[in-house]
């Protein structure tokens, strides 16, 4: 029998306003294996940690329960204060009594009652615990970052600057993401190109860089500190290393039918382009579903015209495979589909526009050259609606729930610059509230109103429709006078909600990470771990986490790429011990176990077993504790039970349930 030590916190009135912590220490008192109980007001204090040091070492306790909050919080920080006091650290239980019992209940009978409950179920654990040792695992001193835009190029540089060599993957012929396709940035209104340009050319300039361009990941398999990772390289058809980026071979083309992703598809590019005229790499890439070459076996051009012998038809696809011992993800975001609210006639009108499409327009380097003008009829606008919150704060199903965040400030812009450029244009925005949450941004939002004179009008837009001379008019409502207006514009233009980029949901599966119901991947903690991913050695950068501007998603990769070099910086890991392990004289070989284990940590080998004195060769399953994760799902498939997890076995967990039963 164990000697434990129940310790009842009531973490300031967060317990004890809800649950009667002295009736708690009474109840326990008696359970099998208690010799000590007792509360303090905060258990996770220091003062709270050396009072369970020194009962451990008074009455001779084997093993503990700390009833406090979640054990996601403060289990590590118990677990220490045990090993710190000659205690094995693994023979540590939380009763989780606040999250699971003080929060949830309002009457405190009610709430002592379970939280009583609780406590026994975690005695009863500890009374089957036994002491754990951790392995250890060697850390591949190399970083994968998924993703090439400024949140991904900025996590890289920071963790090459730290002496580690990182790849970038990006799945566009160049690196430089969203980013690349702005005009100004909010609030200083200062070139995008000024600030993203000298980043891009510094990661591929740097010595610890290697980028893959137009490349996927395709398979991740191991655990923190050795991943491996299989990386498709798609065929360029344009040999890298001897392209110049001179660009003839785009300009001689004669496939123009496709639109230009860059400029959002507002005009056309050929089926061999450079995506921009700063693109890292400076390559060019031929599209084989635009080539003639590769519909009909005719044109070559391209290849005619390459002084450089570059073009390459036959390149094909090529599977790099690499061990890393970290990965952060920075795959960011698009501009979520639009063609979903038919009342705002995008896809029928030409001069009904989304946001990015109007950074395209403006842009010096866009469809227009820099010219504002009306995609109809080229000619210049004279009225300007802008309409907030499209696709975002909604209750539909058209509509994502929250927040886009950088709509009100770029919105800001958009008016401030038009404005500026053209004084002679009217500007509208309907808008539910103005946000702007950060530094400057609300002196930037009041300068629009107040130095530019942009009207903003609160209310929402129910309805647009081309009138009988060719223009727009919005039908919308300002909620503030309580009246309904018709306005006749030139352009709307939509600011469109923000999502997870395509393809997030497949990088997430790949790396066991956690994703919410919006996409977005989950952190470990949101306010104590906000970079780190659940899943050790993958970390979180930019606004694949969250909707979020510039300035925080450089702060965010700049705080995952600190993580990733405090990871790197080490030689060997502890691993946890909580890791399944089979029965040989019960596992009948038949894999269901390797099947269904999400880690690839179980094989299976032919094994001389002595069963009750009868030695034969048996095929037994075999765990390798430093890819396992102790989910638990081989121990559920298991139908011989010869499955089991250590610090959660069946037997542990059948005690929990009868003590809570009882």
């Amino acid at each position: 029998m164990q000697r434990i030590g129940v310790f009842v916190c009531w973490c300031g009135s967060n317990i004890a306003a809800t649950v009667d912590v002295d009736a708690v220490v009474e109840a326990v008192k008696n359970e099998p294996g208690v010799c000590h109980a007792q509360n303090y007001q905060y258990m996770c204090s220091e003062a709270g940690q050396g009072l369970i040091k020194n009962a451990i070492k008074e009455h001779n306790l084997t093993g503990i329960v700390v009833c406090s909050c979640s054990p996601r919080m403060h289990e590590a920080t118990f677990r220490k204060t045990a090993e710190q006091a000659g205690l094995n650290p693994y023979m540590v239980e939380i009763a989780n009594i606040r999250e699971h019992c003080s929060w949830i209940h309002k009457d405190k009978k009610e709430a002592t009652e379970k939280a009583v409950i609780l406590a026994r179920a975690a005695i009863a654990k500890v009374n089957l615990n036994t002491p754990l040792r951790p392995g250890e695992s060697m850390v591949t001193k190399r970083a994968l970052v998924i993703g090439g835009g400024i949140a991904g190029i900025q996590s890289a540089l920071d963790i090459a600057d730290a002496g580690y060599p990182v790849d970038i993957v990006e799945k566009s012929p160049t690196i430089g993401g969203k980013m690349a396709q702005l005009d100004k940035t909010f609030p200083t209104l200062d070139c995008a190109a000024c600030i993203l340009t000298p980043k891009m050319v510094e990661a591929a300039q740097h010595p610890n860089i290697n980028i893959y361009s137009y490349s996927e990941v395709e398979a991740v398999t191991g655990f923190v500190g050795n991943f491996d990772v299989k990386i498709k390289k798609k065929a360029r058809f344009v040999d890298e290393k001897k392209c110049t980026g001179c660009a003839v071979c785009t300009a001689k083309c004669p496939s123009r039918k496709g639109g230009n992703e860059f400029n959002c598809n507002l005009d056309n590019r050929g089926a061999i382009y450079i995506p921009f005229a700063q693109a890292v790499p400076n390559v060019a890439c031929i599209d084989s579903t635009r080539c003639i070459h590769f519909k009909t076996g005719k044109c070559g051009i391209c290849e005619k015209s390459c002084s450089a012998g570059a073009v390459n038809f036959d390149q094909k696809d090529e599977i790099i495979e690499q061990k890393y011992g970290a990965i952060v993800v920075a795959t960011g975001f698009q501009i979520s589909d639009v063609t979903k609210f038919d009342e705002f006639q995008y896809t029928k009108h030409p001069d009904v526009i989304t946001s990015l499409e109007l950074e395209r327009i403006m842009n010096a380097a866009g469809p227009t050259k820099g010219t504002l003008l009306r995609m109809s009829n080229k000619e210049h606008p004279k009225d300007i609606v802008f309409i907030q919150c499209v696709g975002s704060r909604g209750n539909t199903c058209r509509d994502k729930t929250y927040c886009s965040k950088i709509c009100c400030m770029y919105t800001a812009k958009h008016a401030m610059l038009i404005r500026e450029k053209y004084p002679d244009v009217n500007v509208h925005v309907f808008y539910i509230d103005v946000r702007t949450p950060g530094k400057n941004f609300d002196e930037f939002y009041r300068r629009a109103v107040e130095q530019y004179n942009v009207d903003y009008i609160k209310g929402m837009v129910g309805k647009v429709w081309e009138n009988e001379e060719g223009r727009l008019t919005v039908q919308g409502v300002d909620l503030l006078s309580n009246r309904r207006i018709m306005l006749d514009t030139d352009m709307v233009v939509l600011a469109a909600a923000i999502e997870p980029s395509e393809g997030v949901r497949n990088i997430a599966t790949m790396l066991t990470a956690s994703i919410d119901t919006n996409d977005f991947l989950t952190e470990a903690h949101p306010k104590l771990r906000p970079v780190e991913s659940p899943t050790a050695g993958v970390f979180l950068s930019g606004v694949c986490q969250g909707p979020k501007d510039i300035p925080e998603t450089v702060s965010q990769a700049g705080a995952a790429a600190v993580k990733v070099v405090g990871l790197l910086a080490k030689d060997k890991l502890v691993t946890s011990p909580c890791t399944a392990n089979a029965n040989e004289l019960m596992c009948n070989g038949c894999s269901t176990c390797e099947r269904v284990c999400p880690y690839g940590a179980i094989d299976y080998i032919d094994k001389e077993v002595n069963d009750h004195g009868k030695r034969e060769v048996r095929r037994i399953a075999r765990v390798n504790s430093a890819l396992c994760h102790g989910c638990g799902a081989c121990t559920v498939a298991c139908p011989s039970g010869a499955m089991d997890l250590q610090g959660f076995s069946n037997r542990q967990i059948m005690a929990e349930v009868d003590a809570i039963c009882k």
